[in-house]
């Protein structure tokens, strides 16, 4: 028995040095290459020319001249944005009013929908399919789709018989109603997404959960509310996540349409124009895509610590 158990003691290191030992030089250099050229093109592509960003947005440049034309102007863009730019303040209070849209329109009409497709009821396949379809389509696409639909000549035009000559609706061309049919527009595609996602986590839920308040006498819309609804917690988390970023990323819809002018500008399209316009101002285009960064962080920390959290 001494024998034996001073023979297993002495082998432990042993067997820990084989352990550490088990990867071979192909197996490191395999490793190395999986997980070190993905982190590598990530800093190179994400970190670098964000960080560069940052930087930029305290300098003064056209974009024209070298590095040695760069000149450093301190908080200057950033005061100027606050101040002079005409164009903040609509593009801001647009962002808000797509998150609102999003957040108070398109979710819970996803929520119910994922509701009810996950009773299984009659044509839930086809349901499911019709309501994810327009996220399969770039926003990009759906703008030029819903462009010709609403357009002076366009189909909603001619069906309500206002396409002829002074008696055109212009859905896109008044300031005080284009935002309001771009976030329809916005919301019927974002709908699927968050039909997709919860229908996800309602597949996931215990089905003893929904026994037990059964058994309790819950009704179904309580059982939802009380036990089913909590029960998504990490699913909501994604939600406002993907929400909140889905609304200040908004770029490719309003460009599309009418370039992000006449009452749709967003704060994606002023960093677009600044940087990439005829009157180029990279400073404060970097400006206001730090601006952007620094209003996205919220939820994405949120996310990142209730993540860990849960991992914890």
């Amino acid at each position: 028995m001494s024998t034996n158990t001073s023979t297993a003691v002495a082998e432990t290191p042993q067997r820990r040095r084989r352990r550490g030992n088990s990867f071979t030089a192909k197996d490191r250099a395999v490793i190395g290459g999986l997980v070190g050229f993905p982190t590598a093109l990530h800093i190179l592509l994400v970190w670098i020319p964000a960080i560069l960003t940052i930087t930029l947005s305290f300098c003064e440049w056209d974009g024209i001249g070298g590095i040695a034309d760069i000149k450093w102007v301190g908080f200057r863009n950033y005061t100027q944005i606050f101040t002079l730019y005409a164009d903040f303040g609509p593009a801001l209070r647009n962002n808000i009013l797509w998150l609102l849209a999003l957040a108070l329109v398109a979710t819970p009409l996803g929520v119910i929908l994922a509701y009810f497709i996950d009773k299984e009821l009659k044509g839930t396949k086809f349901y499911q399919t019709a309501f994810y379809l327009p996220m399969v389509l770039s926003l990009a696409v759906t703008g030029i789709v819903w462009d010709y639909i609403f357009r002076n000549n366009g189909f909603v035009n001619a069906m309500l018989g206002a396409d002829h000559p002074g008696h055109t609706i212009s859905w896109f061309g008044d300031p005080h109603k284009n935002i309001w049919v771009v976030l329809g527009i916005a919301s019927w595609r974002h709908i699927g997404y968050i039909m997709l996602l919860y229908l996800a986590g309602l597949k996931s839920v215990d089905p003893s959960l929904r026994e037990a308040a059964a058994i309790d006498g819950a009704k179904e819309f309580a059982t939802f509310r009380k036990v089913i609804f909590p029960s998504l917690r990490p699913v909501n988390v994604i939600i406002i996540v993907v929400t909140v970023i889905e609304s200040l990323r908004a770029f490719d819809l309003v460009y599309v349409i009418n370039r992000g002018k006449n009452g749709l500008q967003v704060l994606a399209v002023a960093v677009y124009e600044n940087i990439l316009g005829e009157s180029a101002r990279i400073g404060w285009g970097a400006a206001l895509a730090t601006i952007l960064f620094v209003l996205c962080i919220g939820p994405i920390m949120l996310y990142l610590y209730q993540t860990f959290k849960a991992d914890k």
